[in-house]
């Protein structure tokens, strides 16, 4: 029984040496495994961290070029910035002041207002004070020798103001700057990319002005505009009250809006 036991708890070295290989084979395999293992998650990390890096590029791209509009209810393309009113918003979303603009980029007396008014309109944007919603309408296509410059026009600053917002007020500042007379053929689709260019639009948002993306969108608010009550180009509110001071020399508007702001 002894013997037995010792055969048991102690086999021949040829035993041994079998039960030790076996031993390093399975420690190798085991090896093996955490070695595939350790590849495999550092390829699937590999592949997050590349995924991570891909969408911020893409979200610090789309932030520039942003996503060409969105679809409302109606099936028309509206620009990201559109509020419900029909308006591009310009400026800080919580500015005390709203400033409403009702125009046409073929209108003499809005590019009157806005040669009188820009610069103050500006500055209330960038010190936080006020925001502009501005409604760009295109009524006036027939005074532009068969080219319809109010819509291409605002189809053009609608696109900027989408795609890339840091330089929609620029651009509309410097429609104005340029303005065409009524029955000229206005501003060619070149140098509405002149512009815009100008302002600091990429050429990748500029390339998208003969697409005519906003084209309906601005058809659909210029009627809703006319539908609610405007009956004139350039009509102002200020905090949705119509201003009726002077429009055409700076310094009117200018102390409305302050007064809005204190009071």
């Amino acid at each position: 029984m002894n013997m037995s036991k010792s055969k048991s708890s102690n086999p021949p070295a040829g035993g041994r040496r079998d039960a030790l290989r076996q031993q390093q084979q399975a420690a190798a395999a085991a090896d093996q495994r955490v070695n595939v293992a350790i590849r495999a998650a550092w390829i699937v990390g590999l592949a997050v961290v590349a995924l991570l890096i891909g969408i911020s590029v893409w979200s610090i791209a789309g932030a520039r070029s942003g996503t060409p509009g969105v679809v409302a209810a109606d099936g028309l393309t509206a620009p990201a910035v559109a509020t419900e009113s029909g308006a591009v918003l310009i400026g800080k979303a919580d500015a005390g002041v709203t400033v409403s603009i009702y125009a046409d980029f073929m209108c003499p007396y809005c590019g009157q207002f806005e040669r009188a008014n820009g610069s103050a309109l500006a500055a209330a944007v960038d010190r936080g004070e006020a925001k502009l919603e501005i409604h760009p309408m295109a009524f006036l296509d027939d005074l532009s020798a068969g080219t319809k410059f109010s819509t291409r026009a605002a189809n053009a600053f609608v696109t900027v103001a989408d795609r890339d917002p840091a330089a929609a007020l620029k651009f509309y500042q410097l429609l104005y700057a340029n303005q065409p007379a009524e029955q000229s053929a206005g501003l060619t689709d070149d140098q509405l990319k002149q512009f815009a260019a100008e302002a600091g639009a990429p050429a990748e948002v500029t390339a998208a002005f003969a697409k005519q993306t906003f084209a309906p969108w601005v058809a659909k608010i210029t009627q809703q505009a006319f539908d609610s009550g405007i009956t004139g180009t350039p009509t102002v509110k200020i905090n949705g009250e119509l201003f009726k001071g002077d429009l055409y020399n700076a310094g009117p508007l200018a102390a409305a809006i302050s007064a809005a702001a204190n009071g």
